[in-house]
């Protein structure tokens, strides 16, 4: 601990890891203590930007220094259990980069041992610390765009092919986090159905569609892509009262909401019959203010408030667990030829 900052470890100098270990730097709340890799060329380049960090090989050697209280894990998800329950077991609050882990086994192994060891574990869903799905998030509690009707999110452009995942894997978690943030209770889809193409014979899923029904009649629906040479980040909530639109790629108009829609009417003729009368609604259309703050700055604070608070972070491991519960539908939803499968709901946190 230096000052009243709390100190943490960040695993991982690759891609991600810089981002982290620059925003914990700046961050008042945050002492970065070391940086740990396997290549320790790498951790001690980037331990040299913040000036006082220590470079590591090993968590072993991470949780060795003194007076560490977190640890931030960049690495592959297939690394993050055997990490956070090393961390979890000296007593230290973790968090991961997304997914949670590799498998909902994983997950739960490490959302139990956090509980057990009453720590914190958090997902660094990044998108949901934006302040355009901050506001999002706040409308929708407000009941201003009424009962969720629909959802339609896209995430494509030409990326980059990931050698041990497929796309639903490496893109979808930022749209399912951040339906899980903004639906209240959480994203407990009724199933899930997943459409899958390989036309490159990769043996994976390069373009993927997912469906889940909601409740109350309500569906959503998640296209991601790997090979498209436009790139689009758009995510459409269609409300009983209003519709919104965040279009990710527009500086300038990012958020809009639409006050028109269809109202249905049940009338009963003579023969006391219902049938439907249709009503179009054209209203206006709200562009609401949004602050310019960086996302990853948001979620360290926040990191830093619910390990002070004692409290389940926003996106805490159980918000997690449930993007990985319909990652693992998504993966069994093709395995049966694109059928509806059902999606574990259940999954609590023990003590």
């Amino acid at each position: 601990m230096r000052d009243n900052r709390l100190s943490v470890v960040v695993v991982g100098a690759g891609y991600w890891g810089p981002n982290l270990v620059r925003n914990f730097n700046l961050s008042a709340d945050w002492h970065v203590a070391a940086v740990c890799d396997l290549d320790l060329d790498r951790a001690e380049r980037l331990a040299l930007t913040t000036r006082t960090a220590v470079a590591v090989t090993s968590i072993e050697d991470a949780l060795a220094i003194s007076g560490v209280d977190a640890v931030a894990i960049a690495t592959p998800a297939r690394t993050h259990e055997k990490i956070a329950l090393a961390a979890i077991a000296a007593g230290k609050h973790v968090l991961t980069e997304k997914p949670l882990a590799h498998s909902v086994e994983s997950g739960q192994h490490m959302v139990t041992a956090a509980a057990e060891a009453d720590v914190i574990l958090m997902a660094d869903h990044t998108f949901c610390y934006t302040p355009a799905v901050l506001k999002i998030a706040e409308l929708v509690e407000a009941g201003e765009l009424g009962d969720i009707t629909f959802i339609d999110s896209v995430r494509i452009n030409h990326g980059l092919v990931q050698p041990d995942v497929d796309v639903f894997w490496d893109l979808a978690p930022h749209d399912l986090s951040i339906l899980d943030f903004i639906l209240p209770g959480g994203l407990r889809p009724e199933g899930a159905s997943a459409h899958g193409g390989d036309p490159l014979h990769l043996g994976k899923a390069c373009v993927g569609y997912l469906v889940m029904p909601l409740a109350k009649g309500a569906i959503a629906h998640v296209h991601v892509n790997w090979l498209s040479p436009t790139k689009i980040r758009q995510l459409v909530v269609g409300g009983s009262r209003r519709t919104l639109v965040w279009d990710d790629l527009n500086p300038t108009q990012r958020v809009s909401v639409y006050d028109r829609g269809i109202d249905f009417v049940t009338v009963t003729g003579d023969a006391e019959r219902a049938a439907a009368q249709v009503s179009y609604r054209y209203g206006d259309t709200w562009v609401p203010a949004l602050p310019e703050k960086e996302a990853l700055s948001l979620m360290v604070a926040e990191f830093a408030s619910a390990i002070r608070e004692h409290r389940p972070a926003r996106t805490d491991g159980l918000a997690a667990l449930r993007v990985l519960n319909v990652l693992d539908a998504t993966s069994r939803s093709l395995q049966a030829g694109s059928a509806l499968v059902t999606v574990d709901n259940d999954q609590k946190e023990t003590a």
